[in-house]
C-alpha cells in the first residue's frame, strides 16, 4: 500500500520570539523540522509534502529536493493546513501520516510502529497518543467502551473532559481519500474559530468509521516545541539519547552530562571524550581517539589514534596518529596528515601539514603547503596577508624553521632548507640552502652603565 507523508511547517511560533521560522529553531546541530523529515523516512512514503507558510523560502532551503510543498497563506489552523495539500494527494489511494513540524523527538520506529498498527486494525484513522502526568494545554482523547470517542482540545472540554490524561500528540495516521472528503466537512464552530484537524475524527465516527488510538511508550517523544523553555528541554531529551547511543556502540563519555554531540556525528569505538567537549555539526571520529576536556570539534573529520587536547578544530581534518594542544586552533581547511604534532597556542588556518611535522608551540601557519618532517620553531608566523590579498607559503619536506621566524608570503622554501632564528625571509629559499634574515648584533662597551635604576625601593 502507499504512503505519504504531510508535514505542518508553516507557522510563525509566536512564542519563540524569534524572526527565525519555529520549525528552524535547531536541537542538536539540525532544525526542528529536519528531524521530522529524517523520522518520516522510516515509513518509506512516497510523497512527503511540507505545509510552508511564515518564512517558506527559509524552510524550503533546509528541506530535501524530494520534498514537495504547498504554501499556506493564511493561518486558518491545522485541517485547513492539511486541506490545502488535496491538489497533490486527495485522488490517491494509500495511507497518510500527518506529523508537525516542531515535534524533533519522535523516533523513526515510532512512526514505523504506528503506519503498521494502523493498517493491521484496518483503521479510517489511528492517533498517536501519550499518557501524561498534567495534560494541561493538550487534547483529550476521550473514549467509549475503550474505543476513540473524539479529541476535545483544551479550550473545548468540561471540567470531566479535562481531568483525561490521554493526550493528542498531534500525529495522525488517514487512509487518504477519507481524509479529503472529510476535510471539506470541517468548520470553524469552535473556541478558537479555526479549521481543527481533530474534527474529522467525529466526523469519521459519526459515519461509523473504525478510528484507532496507538499510544506511546515514551512521552518524551510526543514534546512539540512552542517557546524556548520547551526547545531547552528538547536539547536535553535527544542529547541523553544520542550519548547512550554512543556509550552502547563503544564509545567512552567520562560525563555524559557535560559532554555535548550534535546528531549527525558519527564516533569510532574506543573513543574516550572528556567532560566539557562539544562535537557539532557531521563531524566524523575515528576508533581510538582521545578527546580531552575543553575542546571543541565543529565538522571535522578525525582519523584513528589521533588526539585533541584541550583545542579547537574547525572544518578540518586530523589524520591517523596526529595530536593537537592543548590550546591550539585549527581554523577552516586544515590539514594534518599522519603524525603530525601541533603543539599549545599554535595557530593553523587554510594549511596542510605533511606526515610527521611538527610546530610545538606559538606559531601561525596560515594559507601554506607544508612537506614531510617540518619542524617549526617557537614563534613562527607565515605573513600571509597584506590587508587586501592573501599569499601561499610553500615549504618542503624536513626544512626547519628556526624559533621566531617570519616568512613573507607568497614564499617558497626548498627541501631540507634551515631559516635561523629570528630571521625575517622575504626571498625563496633553495633545496638543502640556509637562510639568515636578520640585523647584525651590535655590542655598545659600558652604554648600559647609567641606565636609570628599575629596582623598587
Amino acid at each position: 500500500m502507499s504512503t505519504y507523508a504531510i508535514i505542518l511547517a508553516a507557522g510563525k511560533g509566536t512564542r519563540m520570539k524569534s524572526d527565525l521560522p519555529k520549525v528552524l529553531h535547531q536541537v542538536t546541530g539540525k532544525p526542528m523540522v529536519s528531524h521530522v523529515v529524517t523520522a518520516t523516512e522510516a515509513i518509506q512514503p512516497d510523497k512527503t509534502i511540507a505545509i510552508v507558510g511564515h518564512g517558506a523560502t527559509e524552510v524550503l532551503g533546509v528541506l530535501p529536493e524530494h520534498v514537495h510543498y504547498v504554501k499556506q497563506e493564511e493561518q486558518l489552523g491545522t485541517g485547513h493546513a492539511v486541506k490545502i495539500a488535496e491538489t497533490l494527494l486527495k485522488d490517491l489511494h494509500g495511507t497518510t501520516l500527518v506529523i508537525a513540524g516542531d515535534t524533533p523527538l519522535i523516533r523513526p520506529e515510532t512512526l514505523s510502529d504506528l503506519i503498521t498498527f494502523h493498517q493491521n486494525e484496518k483503521a479510517t484513522a489511528t492517533i498517536l497518543t501519550a499518557i501524561a502526568e498534567n495534560p494541561t494545554g493538550y487534547g483529550r482523547i476521550i473514549r467509549q467502551d475503550g474505543q476513540v470517542e473524539k479529541i476535545v482540545e483544551q479550550k473545548d472540554a468540561n471540567d470531566f473532559e479535562k481531568s483525561v490524561q490521554e493526550i493528542n500528540t498531534g500525529t495522525y495516521v488517514f487512509d487518504n481519500r477519507a481524509l479529503f472528503d472529510a476535510l471539506n466537512n470541517i468548520t470553524t464552530d469552535n473556541a478558537q474559530g479555526e479549521y481543527y484537524l481533530t474534527d474529522v475524527i467525529e466526523i469519521f465516527k459519526n459515519d461509523s468509521k473504525k478510528v484507532a488510538a496507538f499510544v506511546l511508550d515514551d512521552f518524551n517523544e510526543s514534546v512539540g516545541v512552542n517557546d524556548r523553555v520547551a526547545l531547552s528541554e528538547a536539547e536535553k531529551i535527544m542529547r541523553v539519547r544520542i550519548n547512550h547511543q554512543h556509550m552502547v556502540n563503544g564509545v567512552t563519555l567520562i560525563d555524559p552530562e557535560t559532554t555535548y554531540i550534535d546528531s549527525d556525528v558519527v564516533i569510532g569505538a574506543d573513543t574516550i571524550i572528556e567532560p566539557n567537549v562539544v562535537i557539532t555539526g557531521a563531524s566524523d571520529i575515528g576508533k581510538n581517539v582521545h578527546i580531552t576536556s575543553g575542546s571543541r570539534i565543529e565538522d571535522s573529520k578525525l582519523y584513528n589514534n589521533s588526539e585533541v587536547r584541550n583545542s579547537t578544530v574547525e572544518y578540518s581534518v586530523i589524520e591517523e596518529g596526529a595530536n593537537v594542544g592543548p590550546y591550539a586552533h585549527l581554523r577552516p581547511s586544515s590539514i594534518l596528515h599522519e603524525n603530525v604534532h601541533v603543539g599549545n597556542f599554535v595557530e593553523i588556518k587554510g594549511s596542510s601539514l605533511g606526515a610527521g611535522t611538527k610546530a610545538g608551540h606559538l606559531t601561525y601557519i596560515g594559507n601554506a603547503t607544508v612537506g614531510e618532517g617540518v619542524n617549526f620553531g617557537a614563534g613562527t608566523i607565515t605573513v600571509n596577508y597584506d590587508g587586501k590579498n592573501k599569499f601561499n607559503t610553500e615549504i618542503e619536506d624536513y626544512a626547519f624553521i628556526g624559533s621566531n621566524s617570519t616568512l613573507i608570503a607568497p614564499l617558497s622554501i626548498g627541501k631540507n632548507a634551515i631559516t635561523t632564528a629570528g630571521s625575517v625571509i622575504t626571498e625563496d629559499v633553495n633545496e638543502n640552502d640556509m637562510a639568515f634574515g636578520r640585523a647584525r648584533q651590535v655590542n655598545k662597551s659600558g652604554r648600559a652603565k647609567n641606565k636609570p635604576s628599575y629596582h623598587n625601593d
